[in-house]
């Protein structure tokens, strides 16, 4: 019924030392993280999910990672509720963290309501806190167990169509690159990587360059990051746009 989901990852290269990595994914849902959440557990590592999607899409596709996966421990209590404790509960599962992705989706809907920009700002500073503070519990517990780790925030929104999701996309990627910024060099003498996937910039000046526009893109970078060949990236920002956020 939902084929999709068990359908292979197109495109997405394969990184044999990744297998038997843990590796922590939040914000998983039917319409984010899919195959990210697939691409990982191709990869035979150890997988700990954070979702709060009970849909019948996300039950088959939770069943189909158990199936690739090494190993799988499924945490369904909702991130924003208690993300330190969530994240010292995913160090717990396998003894510490390798990788680290953290998926947070902006809904338009959720703008109803919101007509300024401290009140735009401020939504997107609530659904950064959690991000936020699993992103240096988790960089504390690999530096602590000597792990040369990485974590990749996305943050993931429909493409702007008014002048109001333009100011929430801005403000999200302004709010996401300082704190990949500040975390990173944070995080630096502990050999552990930060970078993030963020809305792409509407202004004319941050507009050249590669941009990802898919899933399958998105997992491809996340491999890579959490791979040998992206220990040298640290503190980037990558752009996203016109990511289908759609059932899987």
């Amino acid at each position: 019924m939902f084929m999709s989901v068990v359908a292979p990852v197109p495109g997405v290269a394969v990184y044999p030392e990744l297998a038997g990595a843990r590796v922590l994914i939040t914000g998983l849902s039917s319409t984010a993280g899919v195959d990210t959440g697939r691409a990982f557990a191709d990869h035979k590592t150890r997988l700990v999910l954070a979702t709060t999607d009970t849909s019948p899409a996300m039950t088959e596709l939770v069943s189909h990672l158990a199936q690739e996966a090494s190993e799988i421990r499924l945490f369904q209590d909702p991130m924003g509720a208690d993300p330190i404790r969530l994240t010292q509960n995913a160090v717990q599962a396998f003894s510490g963290l390798d990788a680290v992705v953290n998926f947070v989706t902006l809904s338009v809907a959720d703008l109803e309501g919101r007509e300024t920009k401290r009140e735009i700002e401020d939504y997107v500073a609530a659904k950064l806190a959690p991000v936020l503070d699993v992103t240096r519990v988790a960089a504390n517990r690999m530096s602590l167990t000597w792990t040369e780790g990485s974590i990749l925030n996305v943050v993931l929104m429909p493409q702007p169509a008014t002048a109001r999701e333009a100011a929430l996309s801005g403000f999200a990627r302004t709010a996401l690159a300082a704190m990949t910024k500040g975390e990173a060099k944070a995080a630096a003498e502990r050999a552990v990587r930060i970078n993030a996937i963020g809305p792409r910039s509407t202004a004319a000046s941050e507009a050249a360059g590669a941009c990802l526009s898919s899933g399958p893109e998105i997992a491809s970078l996340a491999l890579h990051l959490a791979s040998r060949k992206g220990r040298q990236l640290s503190g980037h920002m990558f752009d996203a746009e016109e990511i289908a956020l759609r059932a899987c």
